[in-house]
């Protein structure tokens, strides 16, 4: 009997696995009672536990955990509506997880976001979501990186790193807006916003020359104009379009901020958007639906991607060990009045 009830203390977490017919991970996340796992593997794992006579020492746990239950969640700028909505999308999915979501805004400075990944790692921080700041570099990504504190990256790709990645299909996305702009009958149309140091920039101009070389259109370097993504820089693109001797007829933006920005300088002039000129975004945040003149962008689900980031640090925290996962966003055109199309509210692929 003694050496029965040493047998049953002795049970681990591989047994269960193993008699459950899978990972260890899984198991881990059964025990944590993570919405990851589907009802019918929670189920098979109970059974397997019950069958072995595992029993689940909270408390231990609990003491071991003590220093890993935050997880970082560092975002380049929280003024933009796209990226408190991927945060709301992070913080959904980490609900019921066991980790507590520590969120730091780094205002696009390299420096400040040194520092926040410095602190959170100090704080026992379990794993790490991080949307880089501007200038944001391969080397910069190696220093951030710490052995056991995964990292995912979001949204904006970085060339080099090896890191985990959540982002948009830039390419396609800024494609499908030129290509609607071109099949509304436009011909001179300019991209507006984004840094040309930013790859998500570099990715949505080749989508944007793509679309335009599709259709045998030329691109006028002087219709490439590069802001801060914000609607100052959406603002001064379009006041600096505005005073080209030859005006497009429409633009497509870096991002909604971008365009927003855009519509209040065409205002400023007045102009009216879809009329006088056609503008879309890309992201599709809540102010773009409500904006004045309600806008037409490329629908990428900051919410939705938020969650994948989330659960994809999950996955890598319960293997505990790295592993490159990449998830590119499908980027959906949505059609309302800021391009001037006939139908005020319509989706197309």
């Amino acid at each position: 009997m003694a050496a029965a009830r040493s047998s049953r203390r002795n049970v681990t977490i591989i047994d269960i696995a193993r008699a459950a017919g899978v990972s260890k991970s899984t198991v881990s996340l059964v025990l944590k009672a993570s919405p990851l796992v589907k009802g019918e593997t929670r189920e098979r794992v109970a059974k397997a536990m019950d069958k072995l006579g595992y029993v689940y020492n909270r408390g231990a746990a609990s003491l071991r955990r003590a220093r890993s239950s935050i997880v970082g969640m560092v975002i380049n700028d929280l003024a933009n509506p796209f990226f408190a909505e991927l945060a709301i999308g992070i913080e959904r999915a980490l609900q019921n997880s066991g980790y507590v979501p520590f969120l730091a805004n780094t205002g696009e400075s390299v420096v400040r976001q040194a520092e926040v990944v410095r602190s959170m790692r100090e704080h026992g921080a379990a794993g790490i979501i991080l949307c880089p700041a501007l200038d944001t570099d391969a080397r910069e990504i190696e220093s951030l990186t710490s052995p056991g504190v995964p990292l995912v990256l979001a949204i904006r790709r970085i060339l080099g790193a090896r890191a985990s990645l959540v982002a948009s299909d830039n390419v396609a996305g800024a494609a499908r807006a030129a290509r609607h702009l071109i099949g509304l009958g436009h011909r001179r149309i300019a991209y507006l916003g984004g840094a040309e140091r930013m790859v998500v920039r570099q990715d949505r101009v080749a989508g944007f020359r793509q679309a335009m070389d599709e259709a045998g259109l030329p691109v006028d370097p002087s219709l490439l104009i590069e802001s801060m993504p914000t609607k100052e820089g959406g603002f001064g693109a379009m006041s600096r379009l505005l005073a080209l001797p030859e005006r497009p007829t429409a633009a497509v933006c870096f991002n909604d901020v971008v365009a927003i920005g855009a519509m209040m300088a065409l205002a400023r002039h007045g102009l009216v958007t879809g009329r006088d000129l056609a503008i879309v975004g890309f992201d599709d945040t809540a102010e773009a639906r409500h904006a004045t003149t309600p806008l037409t962008t490329i629908s990428v689900d900051a919410v939705g991607l938020g969650e994948r980031a989330a659960q994809m640090l999950l996955r890598q925290i319960a293997d505990g060990e790295p592993r490159l996962e990449i998830h590119v966003g499908e980027a959906r055109l949505v059609v309302r009045e800021s391009c001037g199309a006939s139908l005020p509210t319509r989706r197309v692929s």
